[in-house]
């Protein structure tokens, strides 16, 4: 994603999140559901469809779960607590839960942000566990210089203190693959292999990968083998349109019914969110443009 959209995206949830504290009560089930009036043709059913709540910020959360649910999405992704009610009352999940991160650049792999971290996955995991939901995103954080050793010791001693309460609770940690080429230099899990490595070395099912088709695409390519190879080490996975990260329709090089077919046949239950930005003026077109793409 663009490097300063989703930062700022990042600290507008984190603010949120924080505003709401742990200590809130939770009240997520407060709010009537709502039953929409669907417009959209009916989908296979073949791959769980998702959207990333930043890439259309410029709608409120209230209409793009009226919309998501028109179009027969089953959530949203990168929603933290404080929207998890109006989530819930368009009978919608928080897809990819976040808001415990500090940031992109700052992560596990840097042992000078394992406290904080660690504090706030330590609270927000049991928080992600009750409103229902399974995924909580994290990231590496930039190399500053550590090679590849010391970035899998340093997150391994790192996630390794929330693994027994992920695995409690029945929540994932995710991490999210990005590319240091275009949008987010230094990034050290910008390589399948080795966030398969960690992986490997933390050696628990409460760990796992966001496979980001785009970012993949950029730093290695060959996305179907990838994912061919790698799927157990997976969790969810991202789109967007390469170059640009804009619409995944014949503009750009990727053909995502072929990937998403691949996907679909190595057993994958999980979500697929759509992370792309529209240029289109009518963004939830573009949307139900992307869905019907991908809707093998």
């Amino acid at each position: 994603m663009s490097n300063v959209n989703r930062r700022n995206a990042l600290k507008n949830i984190i603010a949120g999140t924080a505003a709401i504290g742990v200590s809130s009560g939770f009240s997520v089930l407060a709010m009537d559901k709502v039953e929409p009036n669907s417009t959209f043709g009916k989908l296979k059913g073949n791959i769980n469809h998702s959207v990333c709540r930043w890439c259309f910020s410029g709608l409120d959360v209230e209409t793009l779960c009226v919309e998501a649910k028109k179009i027969g999405l089953k959530g949203i992704d990168l929603v933290g607590p404080k929207d998890w009610a109006i989530l819930k009352k368009h009978g919608l999940e928080s897809t990819m839960c976040n808001g415990a991160e500090i940031n992109l650049v700052d992560g596990f792999n840097d042992k000078q942000f394992h406290e904080t971290l660690i504090k706030n996955y330590s609270a927000m995991i049991p928080l992600v566990a009750e409103a229902g939901y399974k995924n909580l995103i994290c990231f590496s954080g930039n190399r500053r210089g550590k090679d590849d050793e010391t970035g899998w010791a340093n997150c391994v001693e790192g996630l390794k203190q929330l693994i027994p309460l992920a695995k409690k609770h029945k929540v994932t940690l995710v991490m999210e693959l990005l590319n240091s080429k275009v949008n987010h230099q230094d990034y050290q899990c910008d390589r399948t292999s080795w966030g398969v490595e960690l992986c490997k070395r933390l050696g628990s099912e409460n760990f796992k990968l966001l496979y980001d088709i785009y970012h993949m695409q950029i730093d290695e390519g060959n996305v179907i083998s990838t994912i061919k190879e790698n799927h157990q080490y997976i969790a969810h996975y991202h789109t967007a349109g390469v170059p640009g990260r804009n619409e995944i329709d014949d503009s750009q090089e990727l053909y995502y019914p072929a990937i998403m077919k691949a996907i679909h046949d190595t057993g994958f239950k999980g979500f697929v969110a759509q992370e792309f930005i529209p240029k289109n003026e009518d963004k939830i077109a573009s949307l139900k443009k992307a869905i019907s793409i991908c809707d093998i």
